[in-house]
């Protein structure tokens, strides 16, 4: 490096930062090996399909490494790593002050949602009936992942909504509510208000933060964004497991959240998840 030369952020020699891309890689390649080998073969998994096709981050970007804001990387090359890159003195770097300009709006957006949410108490009295308001009153054709059986009845499966006053926050889950399970939600969630209803307990909200991860790179570190999938990836399980289909062929025992116990299991992990959403949510923040 020339005598003088000036570091915008922390300096990573070559070595230093080959090993995190390739940790990040090999990390990446151990989910996104089994859904790959699915789609090629045309075989859908309700659990572990969900973020590759819900949300619209690509395997390919997923697994690109990213070192985040203020991150100077020696000897790399400014082609290797996209247009929002340039090359200094010391070595490549993330043009930060264009990114944030081009993206202005959106991560004011994102900002607001997430220190509003982590503004919040947690709520832990939903137990999942958003996946059962999802199928309630549907004939056996119209069921979402008609693949796979339900565990109960339909008569029970509304019964049970109908008996836990379903009560969603999450505009994303809500939308997919059957119409006439809609009334029976306490809450009317629309785009526009989820500033103002997100709430930290919410399964889908800590399953968001790998959305707002994914949409504030290359900003925030690859790392990071993988963390939030990875937490993303474990909440769908409970999600699913919470649901009313019959997954145990897949390996995936029900929480019976028809029952009293299933109900206090599904509370008591949807609490630790919630803890671990907030620190990612709070990393999130400070990234931004």
């Amino acid at each position: 490096m020339p005598d003088g030369a000036r570091i915008d952020g922390p300096l990573l020699d070559g070595a230093a930062w080959r090993a995190r891309q390739r940790a990040h890689e090999a990390r990446v390649d151990a989910w996104l090996a089994p859904h790959l080998a699915r789609r090629r073969a045309g075989r859908k998994h309700p659990v572990e399909d969900f973020l590759f096709t819900y949300y619209s981050h690509r395997p390919a970007q997923l697994r690109r490494w990213h070192p985040g804001a203020g991150v100077v990387l020696a000897d790399a090359d400014v082609a290797d790593f996209g247009r929002d890159y340039r090359a200094g003195p010391a070595g490549v770097t993330l043009d930060t002050a264009a990114v944030r300009a081009r993206r202005a709006e959106s991560i004011a957006w994102i900002r607001e949602l997430l220190a509003r949410t982590a503004g919040r108490p947690g709520q832990f009295g939903c137990f999942g009936m958003h996946e059962w308001a999802m199928v309630y009153r549907q004939r056996a054709e119209e069921v979402r992942h008609n693949a796979w059986p339900l565990r109960l009845r339909p008569e029970r499966i509304a019964g049970t909504v109908e008996e836990n006053r379903v009560r969603c926050s999450h505009f994303d889950a809500y939308r997919f509510f059957t119409a006439p399970a809609r009334p029976l939600n306490l809450l009317t969630p629309t785009r526009e208000r989820q500033p103002e209803l997100e709430q930290p307990g919410c399964l889908h909200a800590n399953m968001d933060l790998y959305k707002w991860a994914y949409k504030l790179s290359p900003l925030v570190p690859s790392e990071l964004v993988a963390d939030c999938f990875e937490l993303a990836r474990e909440i769908r399980t409970l999600d699913m497991r919470a649901s009313p289909y019959d997954l145990a062929e897949l390996g995936y025992p029900p929480v019976r959240v028809e029952t009293a116990a299933g109900r206090a299991a599904y509370a008591a992990a949807q609490r630790g998840f919630a803890d671990r959403a907030a620190a990612l949510r709070a990393r999130l923040l400070s990234a931004i």
